[in-house]
């Protein structure tokens, strides 16, 4: 996995990062977690610059939310819900999800967007409540891109501070992944069984 990331960026450039930062919002198969890092650790071989990469992956970030907050903001509230009931079961997306979400974007306002930027696991669905919200696309814009800024410059310094001892870190990185990919297909495989059972459930007592 490590080497397919840096061969990716190796041969896309920046590009590649801004591809594999935009894709890692909208859907999450590879964390920003494992992409800067190695985007950092190849600045200490002279491929790139810490400033260049930080940009691209701060870019590929802002890119990535922006088709969730206009999700947010054409649909709105019920039509997101509704999408929900309907396919949140593959998507793992539940009503529930969206009222929480969207409580907590209430309380805590443009601060939510800049804050959960640096949560792994929440840092892209927080763009769905400040669509729904209509929240101003300029307020949306300069705390996505500030929270993205920080979460990729202390991801792409921790590569690139590594340095030498990247070499030895990155023999681990590979059973890492396997772990954190292995967690997710399964907590995914149990949310749907879980959605499935809810609906049996909701529709036996409909039927009651």
């Amino acid at each position: 996995m490590t080497k397919w990331i840096m061969n990716l960026i190796g041969s896309m450039g920046y590009f590649g990062i801004v591809f594999l930062m935009f894709v890692e919002n909208v859907f999450p198969p590879i964390p920003s977690e494992f992409i800067m890092p190695l985007a950092g650790f190849m600045v200490t071989e002279g491929k790139f610059s810490l400033v260049g990469i930080i940009i691209a992956g701060t870019l590929g970030s802002v890119l990535g939310a922006l088709p969730l907050y206009y999700l947010g903001k054409t649909l709105g509230e019920e039509r997101i819900k509704k999408f929900a009931d309907r396919h949140g079961k593959w998507l793992t997306l539940s009503r529930e999800d969206v009222d929480k979400s969207k409580k907590w974007f209430d309380r805590h306002g443009a601060g939510a967007v800049f804050f959960c930027r640096l949560v792994p696991g929440i840092r892209s669905f927080i763009s769905i409540p400040a669509g729904i919200n209509r929240m101003n696309i300029l307020s949306f814009l300069f705390f996505t891109v500030l929270g993205s800024t920080i979460w990729t410059s202390i991801l792409a310094y921790a590569g690139y501070f590594l340095g030498s001892n990247f070499r030895e870190v990155e023999k681990y990185l590979d059973v890492v992944t396997y772990v954190v990919f292995g967690s997710i297909i399964v907590l995914y495989l149990w949310r749907i069984f879980k959605s499935g059972k809810k609906k049996e459930s909701e529709t036996a007592k409909e039927e009651n």
